[in-house]
């Protein structure tokens, strides 16, 4: 694996996330970047803690239901539990493909294949906007005659309208047999425009095409799938944990879980 030079000289989105998580692999730039958007919108790393434990649920849910095929495309750096830590422990012999394009994420990238003897484990370096180079990629660990759990988790808000957003969903989508679903979290301005207009700013003049969406907007993603119930909700009403405090206020952040039929 090719380890291409980290670009310290402005943020990058999985460092700054990776700074709302409280972790250590960000730098200078990124902090500065995070302590911006963090002024603008002061629970942001709320909005973070709720979109990690909405993974966790989302694919816990699924592997209860025997899913035991995932795609994590933006994967970001690691922080436990992974995605393959989550469903791994309910079925040992599940696969997980992680994808992401970030240079960070591939010096972890031995972490995250960490696996249970029965499961695999795989990473792929490359972006969303490369779909064809993804499932090709992917088919060398999973099967794609069964279903498989698609999981495009805070990821679509860095990638704005005129990278076509929703064919790449379809597209992805399209490789994939009846049964399959679709996992997703989504940031909204729909709480506080303002704020987030001058947040996504702060992406926008790092290189990052990002782009809040509304609910309407969001819930399109979903056209053509099932929707699992509760349907499209913020982040914290999503299958709440029993003891989860629930302030939509806080989580302004969108989230759903569809099957293809």
């Amino acid at each position: 694996m090719t380890l291409r030079p980290i670009d310290t000289s402005r943020p990058h989105p999985a460092r700054m996330y990776d700074y709302y998580l409280g972790g250590k692999d960000s730098y200078p730039v990124d902090e500065e970047a995070a302590g911006r958007v963090i002024s603008l919108v002061p629970h942001i790393k709320v909005v973070a803690q709720a979109n990690r434990r909405f993974m966790h649920r989302a694919s816990r849910f699924l592997a209860d239901r025997g899913i035991h095929q995932f795609l994590d495309i933006g994967t970001g750096i690691p922080t436990e539990p992974n995605l393959h830590q989550v469903v791994q422990a309910v079925s040992p012999r599940a696969h997980v493909v992680y994808v992401d394009n970030d240079p960070v994420v591939l010096r972890h990238a031995e972490a995250l294949l960490r696996s249970t003897p029965e499961g695999k484990t795989q990473y792929i370096e490359a972006d969303v906007r490369e779909p064809e180079k993804i499932i090709e990629d992917a088919r060398a660990t999973l099967n794609f005659e069964g279903p498989v759990a698609l999981s495009l988790v805070a990821l679509l808000h860095f990638v704005s309208d005129e990278h076509k957003p929703y064919e790449l969903v379809r597209e992805l989508l399209s490789s994939l047999p009846s049964g399959s679903f679709l996992m997703l979290s989504h940031v909204t301005g729909d709480f506080d425009p303002a704020a987030w207009d001058k947040a996504v700013e702060i992406y926008r003049k790092s290189g990052v095409p990002a782009q809040v969406r509304s609910r309407d907007e969001f819930a399109r993603f979903f056209d053509g799938l099932e929707l699992v119930d509760p349907g499209v909700q913020v982040a914290t009403r999503w299958h709440p944990d029993p003891d989860q405090e629930i302030n939509d206020a806080q989580v302004p952040l969108y989230v759903g879980v569809a099957q293809k039929p």
